[in-house]
């Protein structure tokens, strides 16, 4: 498996986290993260994430989402001012991250100095609902995991 996302994966699992996020009563605001917010500075790893974006497009996708941005920009609500043609309507609150790794050292930042609750270790896209707990894990963190497998966040059977 590659570090880096192609795509047409990025596609998928925005789509896959937003679906989620609605069953968790969100209304998905999806933020594809980079180092490059609208394409300042440009460079190669972004155009996969622009690409996501544009496969989103032609989808027609019924979510809100928009990127490639600086997750300090997804996560200000008043980024809305500085640019005013985003399509979020507020803040994120789904992040996709280009890379595994990306998404290793954010989630490990948030958790270490967020202050609220991470739930870490969710795969979606299966038949069944299917949570990791890392080795490590602390009783909160189990716990937090047992109650996602309890609900599913997959919607089979469900329609949404």
């Amino acid at each position: 498996m590659s570090p880096n996302f192609e795509a047409d994966a990025l596609a998928e699992i925005a789509e896959g986290a937003a679906r989620a996020a609605r069953r968790l009563g969100l209304a998905p605001r999806v933020a594809f993260l980079s180092y490059s917010t609208f394409g300042n500075p440009p460079g190669v790893r972004t155009e996969k994430v622009q690409e996501a974006v544009q496969i989103l497009d032609a989808r027609k996708a019924d979510f809100e989402y928009e990127g490639e941005m600086a997750a300090d920009i997804a996560l200000d609500p008043a980024h809305r001012e500085r640019y005013p043609f985003s399509r979020l309507s507020d803040a994120a609150n789904v992040l996709v991250m280009p890379a595994v790794h990306s998404a290793s050292i954010s989630t490990r930042l948030l958790k270490a100095v967020g202050g609220g609750t991470l739930i870490e270790g969710l795969l979606i896209g299966f038949e069944h609902s299917v949570q990791i707990a890392r080795v490590g894990s602390s009783v909160s963190d189990i716990v937090n995991l047992a109650g996602m497998a309890s609900f599913d966040l997959t919607g089979a059977g469900a329609e949404l």
